[in-house]
């Protein structure tokens, strides 16, 4: 018996679009990595209006080329390419410049969640126009506005490219044990999310066993007394998640064949690591779970934030405590 693959849909004519694809996947996890430094301190306003206007940038490249499939023939759609490709380079820099001088050496706000938001929603739309763009280059000729959308939402090209964003910020942020293996969990849940739609039985099967997984190591962590009472809002959140994809899938599973079931279980997915991908942006300048970091200014000491691996905490502070458990 073969090994069920979910279709890449790439043809020779789709072979230009895919290095374009995997060159965009590269850049944004490389700005990620550059922007989010895990040193205790909140990037600079300027660092992340950077790494928001490049991938803004690579957002409307895509639309570029997403309507060169829908103009083959027209040489406005390549002018709009080049163009786009134009304001991707220089864009980003002029704003980067504009940035230093309006918000000079300021520092986002270290307990907010506006730029992780504003951060995770651009870079889970050009994922998603990635995949609604080879969605639409690989279909048949006539695909309704929903097909594509639901084609486009649960294909390899935005689950997988969204699951390497996902494994490199988890691989680098300070998080807490319970919280990088909850989170790798998750994803891999996008890693099998393509079975889903194309294979329902191995799909769900995948899926069920990796929940199993999950929620036995679960409740391991709360058998030996190990959950404290700021993981709770956590382990509910994946618990919620893992619900929401599971309730998905089984309408996908019902009807293979219906588009709006695949639409509802690709948004639904997406909107879950979108969210996995804000609180992880967070937790690069707040800490971990169980042990968040004393924001720190430009004026403080080069050394390890409170609450960081191999720095001590006070014995005294509730965080000394719960780490100990």
């Amino acid at each position: 018996m073969e090994f069920p693959l979910p279709p890449l849909t790439v043809t020779a004519a789709l072979l230009p679009f895919v290095a374009v694809a995997v060159s965009m996947i590269a850049v944004t996890i490389f700005l990620l990595g550059k922007v989010l430094p895990a040193a205790g301190r909140p990037p600079l306003v300027s660092q992340m209006v950077l790494a928001l206007a490049v991938l803004a940038g690579g957002s409307l490249l895509l639309l570029a080329l997403l309507f060169v499939f829908l103009n083959p023939n027209g040489t406005d759609a390549w002018t709009w390419v080049l163009l786009s490709f134009n304001f991707m380079m220089m864009f980003p820099v002029g704003i980067w410049f504009v940035g230093l001088v309006i918000f000079r050496d300021r520092r986002i706000d270290a307990s907010g969640w506006s730029w992780p938001i504003l951060i995770s929603i651009t870079a889970t739309g050009s994922e998603a126009l990635m995949g609604i763009l080879f969605a639409i280059g690989a279909a048949p000729a006539g695909l309704s506005a929903v097909g594509s959308l639901a084609l486009g939402l649960s294909s390899i090209w935005f689950f997988w490219s969204m699951a390497a964003v996902m494994g490199a910020l988890v691989a680098w942020a300070p998080l807490a044990p319970v919280e990088r293996w909850a989170l790798l969990a998750l994803a891999a849940a996008a890693v099998v999310a393509p079975w889903v739609t194309t294979f329902p039985a191995f799909g769900g099967a995948a899926t069920a066993v990796l929940m199993g997984a999950v929620f036995a190591g679960l409740v391991r962590h709360l058998s030996r007394g190990g959950a404290a009472v700021r993981e709770v809002p956590f382990l509910v959140g994946l618990a919620g998640a893992f619900l929401a994809m599971a309730l998905a899938g089984l309408t996908v599973a019902a009807d293979p064949r219906d588009p709006y079931a695949i639409l509802a279980f690709g948004a639904t997915t997406g909107v879950v690591m979108a969210v996995e991908i804000a609180y992880l942006i967070r937790r690069y300048y707040h800490g971990n779970l169980l042990a968040p970091w004393i924001p720190r200014s430009d004026g403080d000491a080069e050394e390890s934030p409170a609450g960081r691996a191999g720095a001590p905490l006070d014995p005294r502070s509730p965080d000394a405590s719960l780490s100990a458990r």
